[in-house]
């Protein structure tokens, strides 16, 4: 539908200039809002008449005639006081639809993109809050691929802060732990850190006195002093090891993971703060609360001096950040070393490292940034971008996007199923947020279980006749896709409110119902191929040949037919809004509807049972184009397609 509409609207502005000045931005193909009145609609002439004091339907029927034998467009007609709406040629358009499967008429529009998300600190198990974020993160990057953008994916690991400071502390100072007594640690570690960083800040609490050990304990890591930082070092990649298992249960990915210990070791901040100096776009304060501090001061900001370098010389979060992105823009003058950290498959994931190891990719130089961080982090994230323009990057701040979105609540069935305790003045809320109750919060990895193990009955109760492989292999489809699809559907500026009966169901707004869909849909075919000899072969055959038959089509049907083929159609116009405005409820939004009207469709039209060959032609042609978008839909998504339901 793009490709039409750009070429429309190209022959179009053509043939209106040969009598009249119109600029681009005045012209709008816009779909009309029922079948009889065409398929797309034109307005134009409204603003053509307005500068030329003229009667719009007037304007408009004077132009009529240049429409005629518009390549795609059957016939054009004058609507109400000045619309001009077009009527498509349907076969021709539903031949180029068959045959515009498989390839995108989208266009990369940058050198290189960069998206950062994900982002958990390393010191404990991942929790639900950070699924919303690698499920948007990594819709993003499938999305923006698909657009023919070259991506490159990171997950930025904060190995020297401050909660991994605190697990360091409480394996050598509470527990009394060596390096090599990490070994011996007898359950999942990255939840046995869990536990103990909670054991960990209850104590530092209880006793102030011990930040001084804490402060020593950072500034050893920082500067890559053991026992600390091996232990730092040790605890980090194990934990890291631990949330890519918990991320490949999504199916989410990475092409890098940028260490900060590479940032201070390679004295990255040492280089941008030079920069910051070198352009004045820091101060050094030399009164009132900041005294001693270097600040950036800000004219449109709640503070008036955000501090970059503390009195005590150490550098804020947001300094490392300004490093960081100035890096990602390949502005630093300094690059990191890599080396291998992880296979999958042919895949290789690097991490960053302070030693120069055998040739690696190339990483980093994007001319675009989206961090996807939650809402939370907004000031912080335009501080970063202000970094940049102070330093004259006007166009590298302009395309440092943050992808910012609301955090995730469960509701109190959900908690109660995982085995949380609710009180009774609780259970009557809509939702509980739980990551900050006393310390507790909910584990992705006992989220997936649970989910995992809900689908596994529903299946198990729907095909018992399947072998626990195949089963089992359902329902990790199925929790993934249910989890996915929730994540997406509700926009990033609403907080979640997560409950499994609602992402689980087969029925509604939900992942289960889509791959529902599609499952359904690839049975058609098995069963065309077992029951009326219709393979693959005669498939490709039948596409080849011209589907010229949809004047055939009984009125109801025909009607039915284009509503269906003309909604799938808009697929990639759907992509594109949701990639521009980084609004992906766009996309969940469009397959749920594209899976309803399939259902209707199927509802009413038989293929199996129908013994007119030509009408069970073009109904083979009409379901095998909608399982496609409805493939490549769901495969932006992230979510699986499952053999069977």
């Amino acid at each position: 539908m793009i490709k039409l509409k750009d070429a429309l609207k190209k022959e179009i502005l053509a043939r209106v200039k040969e009598r009249h000045t119109l600029d681009e931005t005045e012209f709008e193909i816009t779909a009309t809002p029922q079948q009889s009145f065409g398929d797309l609609s034109l307005t134009f002439p409204f603003k053509l008449a307005k500068r030329l004091r003229a009667n719009p339907r007037q304007v408009a029927q004077d132009l009529l005639p240049l429409f005629s034998g518009l390549e795609g467009v059957k016939t054009a007609e004058v609507a109400g006081p000045g619309y001009i709406n077009l009527f498509l040629d349907r076969d021709a358009f539903f031949r180029t639809a068959l045959g515009s499967l498989g390839r995108t008429s989208l266009y990369p529009e940058y050198h290189k993109v960069i998206i950062e998300h994900t982002n958990i600190n390393p010191n404990k198990a991942a929790h639900i809050g950070h699924l919303r974020n690698a499920c948007l993160g990594d819709t993003l990057a499938r999305c923006l691929r698909h657009k023919g953008e070259k991506v490159e994916v990171q997950n930025y690991i904060d190995d020297t802060g401050v909660q991994v400071v605190d697990v360091v502390f409480g394996f050598m100072d509470l527990e009394r732990k060596t390096l090599a007594d990490l070994d011996s640690v007898g359950q999942k570690f990255d939840y046995y850190c869990w536990d103990l960083y909670a054991r960990t800040a209850a104590y530092l609490e209880a006793h102030p006195e011990s930040q001084i050990r804490k402060a020593e304990i950072l500034k050893n890591i920082e500067h890559g002093r053991d026992p600390e930082a091996g232990m730092s070092q040790a605890v980090s990649r194990r934990i890291i090891r631990a949330h890519l298992k918990t991320m490949e249960r999504i199916d989410v990915g990475y092409e890098l993971l940028p260490c900060e210990s590479s940032i201070l070791g390679l004295k990255f901040w040492e280089k941008a703060f030079a920069l910051l100096k070198e352009k004045d776009a820091i101060q050094l304060s030399r009164e009132g609360e900041n005294a001693g501090c270097w600040v950036m001061r800000l004219a449109d900001a709640k503070e008036k001096e955000k501090v970059i370098v503390r009195s005590d010389g150490t550098v804020t979060y947001v300094g490392k950040d300004i490093a960081y992105q100035l890096w990602k823009f390949g502005l630093l003058g300094r690059d990191f070393f890599y080396e291998p950290f992880a296979r999958n498959g042919a895949k290789t994931l690097w991490i960053t490292t302070t030693e120069r190891r055998p040739a690696a990719p190339a990483f980093g130089s994007a001319s675009r940034v989206y961090n996807v961080i939650d809402s939370r982090q907004a000031y912080l994230q335009k501080i970063v971008a202000q970094g940049l323009r102070v330093l004259g990057f006007e166009a590298q701040a302009a395309n440092s996007i943050h992808f910012f979105y609301e955090m995730v609540a469960l509701s109190p069935r959900s908690l109660k199923e995982l085995n949380y305790e609710v009180s009774e003045n609780e259970k009557d809320r809509s939702f509980l947020e739980v990551s900050g109750r006393k310390g507790l919060g909910v584990k992705a990895d006992d989220l997936l279980d649970r989910l995992e193990t809900k689908a596994l009955a529903e299946v198990e109760k729907r095909n018992p006749e399947l072998s626990p492989e195949l089963r089992a292999s359902i329902s990790r489809a199925i929790a993934c896709g249910a989890l996915r699809y929730f994540m997406l559907k509700f926009a990033r500026n609403s907080l979640i409110v997560f409950d499994f009966e609602e992402a689980l169901s087969f029925e509604g707004e939900t992942g289960p119902y889509l791959q529902y869909t599609f499952v359904r849909l690839n049975s058609i075919f098995q069963k065309l191929s077992d029951r009326a000899g219709v393979g693959n072969a005669e498939l490709e055959k039948l596409l080849r040949e011209d589907p010229t038959l949809l004047d055939r089509l009984p009125e109801n049907e025909g009607r039915d037919f284009w509503d269906l083929v003309l909604y799938a159609a808009q697929f990639e116009e759907h992509v594109l809004h949701s990639v521009y405005s980084l609004e992906f409820s766009h996309l969940a939004k469009f397959t749920f509807n594209l899976c309803q009207k399939t259902n209707a469709y199927y509802h009413l039209y038989s293929i199996l049972g129908e013994g007119n060959l030509d009408l069970r032609n073009i109904r083979i042609m009409t379901v095998f184009y909608i399982r496609e978008i409805l493939r490549t839909a769901l495969s932006l998504m992230g979510i699986p397609l499952p053999e069977k339901m």
